[in-house]
């Protein structure tokens, strides 16, 4: 009998492959906006140790606390160091310590507890384990990324695909080629299946390559994973311009996104914010992920929050003055 399933995930050709690294190169000329719902209060980041990392988060959630302080949004980091959606593990990952985590142990507990109106996800990046193309894997990827959709519609929420960053083919260019593909089958989802994808891997790719024009050494990641200030800070604002807010896409770094007096303050004070929730967070919801920091328990962790958004309230309430005086 025909499988008439919208999601099944068929067996992918080379040819398919070039087809979509193509089309990658194309879609990056034709970024899509979508707007934050009304009524979002809660926005859930899910990802791996770059989401984890979270200076793009930060930034994100200064600028919003800027932009609009009314809407009050809780930003909630829930990135896993290491973790997957294709549920794929190297056989001697970390040492052979632990395997992958995979976001499948843990979605339904965050969904549960965290109740978001909206998730904003970013994987790709572990998913191919750092090795050559292969089909299997990237099935592991496809498979993994519609469950992802499919559960966060389920919760109620909605849902926000973010393409990987890119990885440095300096590093190893079998491995970048495998992100191209990967980036570019979720654009694709775009238009075959209404999904909801920012694309920052094609941006962030072209972006390297001016830069090298200027300056050959320059990377964003130097490990060819992890991105520093300038990769976090294009993150936040592709996502940004993702979500409408264009009156970033001249900005070239954070300070210029927080060009208000107290920005850095703010942004500095977000970062602890976001720190704190995220390590409670995690330790509220639970992973398999050794060596993390164990965060406060909610309760305790909440305190400490609000101890900071009274400061950060403060400086907001000051910028709001001076725009006034400016007024007069």
């Amino acid at each position: 009998m025909e499988n008439n399933n919208p999601y099944r995930v068929l067996k992918t050709t080379r040819f398919l492959s070039c087809v979509l690294l193509v089309l990658g190169f194309q879609a990056s000329t034709f970024s899509q906006q979508y707007e934050i719902p009304e009524q979002t209060k809660k926005i859930v980041f899910l990802g791996n140790s770059i989401t984890y990392q979270g200076s793009f988060i930060h930034c994100i959630d200064a600028f919003l606390e800027l932009k609009s302080p009314e809407s009050k949004y809780e930003i909630i980091n829930l990135g896993l160091p290491s973790e997957t959606v294709s549920g794929l593990s190297e056989p001697n990952h970390a040492n052979g310590e632990f395997p992958r985590p995979d976001l499948h142990e843990r979605l339904q507990r965050a969904l549960d507890q965290t109740k978001p109106d909206l998730v904003i996800a970013n994987y790709g990046m572990n998913d191919g384990i750092y090795l050559p193309f292969d089909e299997g894997r990237f099935g592991k990827f496809k498979e993994g990324m519609i469950w992802l959709h499919e559960s966060v519609e389920k919760s109620g929420a909605k849902i926000i695909h973010v393409t990987p960053p890119v990885f440095d083919e300096r590093k190893d260019p079998a491995y970048a080629n495998v992100l191209d593909i990967y980036s570019s089958w979720l654009v694709s989802m775009r238009y075959t299946h209404d999904w909801e994808v920012i694309d920052l891997h094609w941006p962030m790719r072209k972006a390297l390559e001016d830069h090298r024009k200027e300056n050959p050494e320059f990377a964003f990641a130097e490990d060819g994973v992890h991105p520093n200030a300038d990769g976090h800070f294009l993150m936040a604002k592709e996502i940004l311009i993702g979500l409408g807010m264009n009156e970033i896409e001249e900005k070239e770094h954070s300070s210029q996104l927080l060009n208000h007096k107290n920005g850095e303050e703010i942004l500095n004070l977000i970062s602890q914010r976001q720190t704190i929730l995220r390590d409670a967070w995690l330790r509220s919801t639970g992973h398999n992920r050794p060596g993390l920091t164990t965060g406060l328990p909610m309760e305790e962790a909440q305190k400490k929050v609000n101890q900071l958004n009274q400061e950060i309230e403060l400086m907001i309430n000051e910028i709001k003055s001076s725009l006034t005086d400016s007024i007069k």
